[in-house]
């Protein structure tokens, strides 16, 4: 049913590991939610963070810059729909019969009263060709009013929420100014699941602070979450922020390629076999890049990860 890879049969270039090491991926995935290829396009809301606008906080999380991961066409300037056009015709060369996904991801996209919400997702939704919606925010930003109707959203359209987790270690979401605890991203999720909500999570690998023996004991924590798919990044310092300042004052240690590697196959094989993988790494544009350098493209990477389970086999 999946392409996986393993330590015992032939490596394919898709899927995940079996035995100790096995995951599906989030490619394999969604192709069995739909008849037809997707493509998440990313949308600018214009929203902001409450530990951004002095809600519960300023300055935001410490590592963050959200121009890292935002494409040319994701402005908050243009409307929603103007976005998802521009979207639409960035993409359409790849697969003319191309149907996208509507990718809130800039800053925290539940953090706004639930009319306004409501308005932005539908309009999303109008556009020809979105078939459903991807919402990124933070745990903190999800009232129970807003869960009703994502909940009933969810009976009409296909939704994904993900949240912002980073990590289960409450000295370590301290420390980067994240404004809230793993308790309050265990119990936001509980409760998003409960709804039979699609749920997704991000966390970062090598936080300052957390070495690999504290991301391995994370990732059991992690596993027992009622997530649906998570993304997995390594900790990048992004030119400007909070976090680029603390390391230029005090550099401490960020992964290597190889280390980086080892703790993605130790940690995954921690993780429970039906959970979607999205990702493994995060790609920053090289200008904005502080550290670590690695000069991979993501396909690069698990082509790198391939390698090393094969040479685990060969042993």
């Amino acid at each position: 049913m999946f392409g996986f890879i393993t330590f015992n049969d032939k490596i394919h270039t898709q899927g995940g590991f079996l035995g100790n090491m096995r995951y599906l991926d989030f490619g394999t995935w969604i192709r069995q939610q739909f008849p037809f290829r997707v493509q998440k396009i990313s949308i600018d809301a214009g929203f902001t963070c409450p530990n951004r606008d002095g809600k519960i906080s300023s300055g935001g999380c410490t590592f963050c810059d959200n121009r890292t991961f935002s494409p040319s066409f994701c402005t908050k300037e243009k409307t929603i729909t103007r976005q998802l056009e521009d979207g639409k015709a960035f993409f359409a060369h790849k697969y003319p019969d191309m149907k996208y996904l509507a990718y809130f991801q800039s800053f925290t996209n539940t953090y706004a009263k639930t009319d306004q919400l409501k308005q932005m997702y539908e309009e999303a939704l109008a556009v020809d060709d979105v078939v459903g919606v991807v919402i990124g925010t933070r745990p903190d930003c999800m009232s129970n009013e807003l869960l009703d109707y994502l909940e009933a959203l969810s009976h009409q359209t296909f939704l994904i929420v993900e949240y912002g987790i980073e990590s289960a270690n409450n000295q370590t979401l301290l420390r980067i100014n994240r404004g809230h605890t793993f308790e309050c991203s265990r119990d936001t999720i509980e409760r998003t699941h409960a709804r039979g909500i699609l749920t997704g999570g991000h966390i970062i690998l090598g936080l300052p602070g957390e070495d690999q023996q504290e991301s391995l004991r994370q990732a059991p924590i992690i596993s027992s979450l009622p997530l649906d798919i998570l993304k997995i990044h390594q900790l990048q310092i992004i030119r400007g922020t909070r976090l680029a300042r603390e390391y230029a004052r005090q550099p401490f240690h960020l992964y290597s390629v190889e280390e980086y590697i080892d703790l993605i196959i130790s940690y995954v094989s921690l993780l429970r076999d039906d959970l979607v993988l999205e990702r493994f790494v995060s790609q920053s544009p090289a200008d904005l890049l502080i550290a670590p350098k690695w000069g991979l493209k993501n396909h690069e990477f698990t082509n790198l990860l391939n390698k090393r389970i094969r040479e685990r086999t060969t042993r």
